[in-house]
């Protein structure tokens, strides 16, 4: 099974400069990581953009989707900013039909020491693999259904919505 692997920026890839928190958004770490913890997968990562979520604009859902539906396997993880995820999750649910689409991001960078991004990703490779076809959302361990869930600011963490 490939999996194709589509970047979009986000907290994932920021790097950071000074004590004001300017940043900006660097390479993918997704391969790095792969490649760091051993992944025996079959996968390719394509670079879409490089930019914060509250960024990505509808012209750039757009090209998200003309990626993922263009995509030759079935199988696909797209890392995002946790800012605007869930809206990119909804467009890619109407119109990606028949894939199996995860999207992955991280609260804290993956450069950083202590990051959440390894687990992500390591979540959204297995949901990848394991689920049937549909759009969902790996983040703190959870796979979520993007119609059921929110990022909570204040905790810092996404949570299943009622």
């Amino acid at each position: 099974m490939k999996i194709a692997i589509f970047t979009t920026g986000g907290t994932i890839d920021k790097i950071y400069f000074d004590a004001k928190s300017d940043y900006h958004v660097g390479d993918p770490q997704i391969k790095v990581i792969l490649e760091k913890v051993g992944a025996t997968i079959d996968y390719e990562v394509t670079e879409i953009f490089q930019k914060d979520s509250l960024d990505i604009t509808d012209e750039d859902r757009q090209t998200i989707l003309n990626y993922v539906v263009g995509a030759q396997t079935e199988n696909i993880i797209l890392t995002h900013g946790t800012d605007t995820m869930v809206e990119t999750a909804n467009v890619l649910k109407q119109f990606a039909i028949g894939k199996t689409i995860v999207l992955v991001g991280s609260l804290t960078p993956a450069r950083f020491r202590e990051s959440d991004a390894e687990f992500n990703i390591g979540v959204a490779v297995g949901a990848v693999q394991a689920l049937s076809e549909g759009v969902y959302i790996a983040m703190n361990g959870q796979i979520f259904n993007p119609d059921m869930v929110r990022k909570n600011r204040a905790q810092n963490r996404f949570e299943e919505t009622s």
